[in-house]
C-alpha cells in the first residue's frame, strides 16, 4: 500500500521542537547541513523567543519535518507520497526529491523575510470552528473593505476554516461567527496574514527566486495542497512552493486527493498532529498518526508493513 507523509504548517511550532528529535545520525546531519546554509546554528531558533519570528518558525518546521522523514526513510520507512499544509510544502518537496535541502532552507528563509517585511505587526489568522464555508464568505463579505481586509485563507475541513486579515476584521469575523453559531473562534500563532493575496507582491518574488534555483523530477509524488492535485514537473512545483503564501489552502480536497491515488497510512511529521486530525476523516479505512504521539520503532513497522501489503 501507499504511505503518506504529511508535513504541518505555520501555528504547530512548539518551544524546543528541533532539540527533542531522535537522536539519530541522520538528525545530526541534517542539523549540520542546515548550519552550512544559513551559516548559524539551527538549535537557537526553537526558543520561546525565538519562535515570535515568523522566520525562525518557518524554518523550524521546515528542518523538523526533513530530520525526521529522512530518519525514516534511513530505515527503510521512505513515503510513497508527500503532501504540507502551507510552508510544510517545502520539506514535502524535499522529501520527494524535488528541492534540494540547502535551497529549501534558503528559500524558506527568503519567505520569511519577505512576509515579516510585508506584515511586521497589526495582522494574522484565525481558526472559525462549526460554520460551513459559505457561511463563512458571507460573513467575510459583510466585513471586508480595503481598510480592513480579509479573506478565506484554509479549508481545514468541512466546517473548520481559517481566515487572514488586518487585526481589527479578524475580530469583527470572529465575534459575528459566535453570533452566527460557531462552536468555537481563536486566533493562531500565525503573526502573518497568509494564503490570501495580501502576499501577491511577495510570491511574485519567491516565483523570481525559483527561477533560479535547481529543481528534480520528484521521486515520490508530490501533491499541492493549494491546488489538491499531483505535480510532476519541477517547473510546476517550483511554481507552487513560489506561490502558496498567497494561495488558499484546501486541506479535504488533497487528503481525498492522496486516499483517491491508494494511500492508506498518513504518518504526520512533527511538530503535533494536527494534520492527523484533519486527515483522519478522510482516511476513515485507513490509518492517520503523527510522529510525536508515535515511538520511532512502532512507526517505522508500521510503514514498513503498509509497504509489504503493496507487494503481496
Amino acid at each position: 500500500m501507499i504511505v503518506l507523509f504529511t508535513f504541518p504548517g505555520q501555528g504547530a511550532q512548539v518551544p524546543g521542537m528541533l532539540h527533542t528529535l531522535p537522536d539519530h545520525p541522520v538528525v545530526s546531519a541534517t542539523l549540520a547541513e542546515a548550519t552550512e546554509a544559513l551559516h548559524d546554528d539551527p538549535l537557537k531558533l526553537d526558543t520561546q523567543q525565538a519562535l515570535t519570528s515568523t522566520v525562525a518558525v518557518q524554518l523550524c518546521l521546515l528542518i523538523s519535518g526533513v530530520a525526521m522523514a529522512r530518519t525514516l526513510a534511513a530505515q527503510g520507512g521512505a513515503p510513497d507520497m508527500v503532501t504540507g499544509l502551507s510552508i510544510g510544502a517545502y520539506p514535502a518537496a524535499v522529501i520527494a526529491g524535488a528541492l534540494d535541502f540547502a535551497d529549501a532552507v534558503r528559500m524558506v528563509a527568503r519567505r520569511g523575510r519577505l512576509m515579516e517585511r510585508a506584515y511586521p505587526a497589526g495582522y494574522g489568522m484565525a481558526a472559525i470552528i462549526g460554520l460551513d464555508r459559505q457561511q463563512v464568505e458571507d460573513l467575510i463579505a459583510s466585513v471586508h473593505t480595503a481598510a480592513m481586509p480579509v479573506y478565506l485563507a484554509n479549508v481545514n475541513a468541512s466546517r473548520q476554516m481559517v481566515v487572514s486579515g488586518s487585526d481589527a476584521a479578524l475580530r469583527s469575523v470572529m465575534t459575528r461567527a459566535l453570533d452566527g453559531g460557531a462552536t468555537k473562534v481563536d486566533r493562531l500563532a500565525v503573526s502573518v496574514p497568509s494564503h490570501c493575496e495580501l502576499f501577491d507582491q511577495a510570491a511574485q518574488d519567491m516565483r523570481l527566486a525559483f527561477s533560479q534555483t535547481r529543481m528534480s523530477a520528484p521521486k515520490a509524488v508530490y501533491l499541492s495542497a493549494s491546488r489538491a492535485r499531483a505535480m510532476f514537473d519541477p517547473a510546476l512545483i517550483a511554481i507552487d512552493l513560489a506561490e502558496n503564501m498567497a494561495r488558499q489552502v484546501n486541506w479535504p480536497d488533497t487528503a481525498r486527493l492522496a486516499w483517491e491515488r491508494g494511500a492508506r497510512l498518513a504518518v504526520e511529521m512533527p511538530p503535533g498532529a494536527v494534520l492527523t486530525n484533519l486527515t483522519a476523516p478522510v482516511f476513515a479505512e485507513g490509518l492517520c498518526i503523527s510522529c510525536n504521539a508515535n515511538r520511532l520503532d512502532s512507526l517505522l513497522e508500521l510503514i514498513v508493513r503498509e509497504h509489504s501489503i503493496g507487494e503481496s
